[in-house]
């Protein structure tokens, strides 16, 4: 654990503190893939495992910043997130977004009544928006850097163990770093042989490019199936970029095609429609990447992509 990284005492209090307002989301065994297991967090109730770090950030705040509202920049399942817990605690969300993210998750980031507004080419791009609202007053909950959003992550973790002991690897989708970092640092404490990997996609992984270069890089943001892990890691990442450095074993990238098959197997395995993003680590397990020696743990993160997407991918259009 480095000085940086959110503690399991954190992620303990964190799930104290989130219980009863997310949902223990179930664990499910291939059917077509021994030894793999599928952690199905896209049940979680915005469709997305985000929601465990919002409404720990929320319910953190003072009284006076929950009275200042809430804004954050997101490529679509966070700014969901943030909107279902500050709606839920009676607080105001201003939710920031790139013209890369999809339709659907913009129009479902409005249903929930948070006042979204759509800037620039990249997630990047976005957060210039939201420094000027946090300068007029406002508190931000980042997506990804921001200690309270890590340990409710890191409630995932807790969940993992609890119903697979002593998983072999856990393959762990890796964006701005939150998720990695808060079930990495849950797992890392409680079941130390446990192998950690890191899944994004080929098409611009920030967190992949930024260990590469050995410090926190810009990258060109592109259109992917994997739209949830879009977006940069920030140049003056705190938490993030380190915990993944130091607890991370290994990151795997995937091409469009690894991650379409992948989204095929997960709906004839388990019955039911996920995102890109939720899909690389089986991805990595199918394209071979991954060997299945012992356990093997695929988080599913998240299921919030657009039908038409998802048919393109199940007529095998993305070739």
């Amino acid at each position: 654990m480095t000085a940086a990284a959110v503690t399991l005492a954190d992620i303990h209090a964190a799930a104290g503190r989130i219980a009863g307002r997310v949902l223990r989301t179930p664990m499910l065994a291939d059917p077509l893939v021994p030894g793999l297991f599928l952690k199905q967090e896209y049940r979680q109730t915005t469709g997305a495992f985000k929601l465990r770090g919002a409404t720990n950030a929320v319910l953190s705040l003072t009284p006076d910043d929950l009275r200042r509202g809430v804004v954050t920049a997101s490529t679509g399942n966070h700014g969901r997130a943030l909107a279902h817990a500050a709606r839920a605690a009676g607080g105001r969300a201003v939710v920031c977004l790139s013209t890369l993210v999809p339709a659907n998750k913009v129009q479902a980031i409005r249903d929930l009544g948070a006042e979204v507004r759509i800037i620039g080419q990249s997630q990047d791009e976005a957060m210039v928006e939201v420094a000027r609202e946090v300068a007029k007053g406002m508190v931000e909950v980042p997506p990804f850097d921001h200690a309270a959003v890590i340990a409710g992550q890191g409630t995932l973790g807790l969940e993992i163990l609890a119903d697979l002991s002593a998983p072999a690897t856990v393959l762990i989708p890796v964006s701005g770093g939150g998720l990695a970092t808060g079930v990495a640092t849950a797992i890392r404490a409680l079941s130390p042989k446990t192998r950690l990997i890191g899944l994004s996609m080929e098409r611009g992984a920030a967190m992949a490019a930024s260990l590469q270069a050995g410090h926190p890089a810009d990258v060109t943001e592109l259109p992917t199936l994997a739209d949830s892990l879009g977006g940069g890691i920030g140049l003056q990442n705190r938490l993030t970029f380190t915990a993944c450095r130091d607890l991370l074993d290994e990151v795997i990238l995937l091409t469009e095609d690894e991650i379409a098959t992948a989204m095929r197997h997960i709906h004839a395995a388990a019955g039911d429609v996920v995102e890109g993003a939720a899909a690389v680590g089986v991805a990595a397990v199918l394209a071979g990447k991954v060997q299945v020696d012992g356990p093997t743990l695929a988080i599913l993160s998240g299921c919030n992509v657009a039908a038409d997407r998802f048919a393109e991918v199940m007529s095998e259009g993305l070739q």
